[in-house]
């Protein structure tokens, strides 16, 4: 597969999945996260047509890519150009226990202890991913899995990589 999308909640391991599958298949890597969010205190969320225009840059300018994220407004978006949706179920306690041993993500925080001070939010966001109804939650997830034609397949523990 040449184009494929991940998703799942926060701590799901979709970096890092992401991250193989562009290693060792060649993949142009792109996480939704760098195209989702305003550069502002407190975080806000870029206009919904600001982040499409990002993801058409990217997918004129690659032809096989990985995808990953956990808006589902973006995902509905990309999904059509996708040959394979990867849907990370994982529980909420295996999320938690992945947010507590991710390494340190440049591209987020300017250092470790900047994503070690954000810990404590991320694992109370993680908690609220059944029970939420925005973007972000395992209903529109589950949405999200079932309305894709595709290739897909659901993972509900990490394996390895």
């Amino acid at each position: 597969m040449h184009k494929i999308i991940i998703f799942g909640n926060s701590g799901s391991g979709k970096s890092t999945l992401a991250k193989h599958l562009a290693k060792t298949q060649g993949l142009t890597h792109l996480d939704l996260d760098t195209i989702a969010w305003l550069d502002v205190t407190p975080p806000e969320r870029r206009p919904m047509e600001q982040s499409v225009k990002s993801i058409n840059h990217f997918l004129q300018h690659n032809t096989h890519w990985v995808i990953e994220g956990c808006y589902a407004d973006l995902i509905e978006y990309v999904a059509p150009s996708a040959h394979k949706l990867i849907f990370l179920n994982l529980s909420v306690t295996d999320c938690v226990t992945n947010a507590k041993n991710r390494p340190w993500e440049p591209h987020k925080y300017p250092s470790q202890q900047a994503q070690d001070e954000n810990l404590t939010m991320l694992i109370e966001w993680i908690k609220q991913y059944p029970s939420r109804d925005d973007t972000f939650s395992l209903t529109a997830h589950k949405k999200l899995y079932q309305a894709f034609k595709g290739e897909k397949e659901m993972r509900t523990e990490n394996e390895p990589t």
